[in-house]
């Protein structure tokens, strides 16, 4: 992936099992998991999991994001709104879990988004090993696909809404981790003071964003020393090595 350059690693894992099913996530910044319980329309119970934030006030999210699914019909999860107000990333775990509730399989996707080369960056998505959609892009503008030069990273909704199902859901990750990459070329002391950052998120809320705190461990996955997820086991996740 990524023609071999170095980059950044974000990867998902979705594991139904009968009246439940577990999303999880691990990239540079973050690593934790959603599971739902459901009774097969509903969902009857959400179980977040942090094992790895970049804030203090992170963990904090998981009420809300217990308050903003409890109760929800699978099939409403991705209209439930009060994104913002959560965390984003167990947001989308939470819709991601009740997409594949009647799953019969697990399923893992890979994202990788290469390091700027000549200010050009590569970002591919998998899904089981097999590749669905790449972009290009210079300086947030992409250059391929052919349809989306001239484009804007951050304006892809109305290509994906015009991919195939199937690919929907792939491309909404790959574009939401090809902006997350960003990170790794921005200094931490420009990502390091909260209160500077627009309300986008649960830490990033006016009440407590002046609190925040960056505390997170960063991993580089490019040395092939471990793999996103590969602490997760049926319980949960256990020790990694610092």
């Amino acid at each position: 992936m990524t023609d071999g350059k170095p980059g950044f690693h974000r990867r998902f894992r979705i594991e139904p099992a009968g009246t439940s099913v577990r999303a999880a996530v691990e990239d540079d910044y973050h690593c934790m998991a959603v599971t739902l319980h459901h009774d097969g329309a509903r969902i009857t119970g959400v179980h977040p999991v942090m094992d790895r934030v970049p804030w203090t006030a992170c963990p904090g999210a998981t009420l809300v994001l217990q308050q903003t699914f409890t109760g929800v019909a699978l099939a409403d999860a991705a209209r439930r709104g009060e994104k913002q107000v959560n965390c984003t990333h167990l947001y989308d775990l939470a819709v991601l879990a009740a997409a594949h509730a009647g799953d019969t399989a697990p399923s893992v996707y890979d994202i990788r988004v290469s390091d700027a080369v000549d200010g050009v960056c590569h970002a591919e998505i998998r899904r089981d090993g097999v590749a669905l959609l790449a972009l290009y892009h210079r300086d947030d503008v992409l250059i391929t696909p052919a349809e989306l030069a001239g484009t804007s990273l951050f304006k892809l909704r109305g290509w994906i809404e015009a991919l195939p199902d199937p690919l929907k859901e792939p491309a909404r990750l790959l574009q939401w981790g090809t902006i997350l990459a960003h990170g790794r070329a921005i200094p931490m002391e420009r990502q390091s003071d909260a209160s500077r950052i627009p309300p986008n998120c649960f830490t990033f809320q006016e009440e407590r964003k002046h609190q925040a705190r960056r505390v997170g461990l960063v991993r580089d996955f490019n040395d092939g020393a471990a793999e996103p997820l590969d602490h997760l086991g049926p319980d949960g996740f256990t020790h990694r090595p610092a």
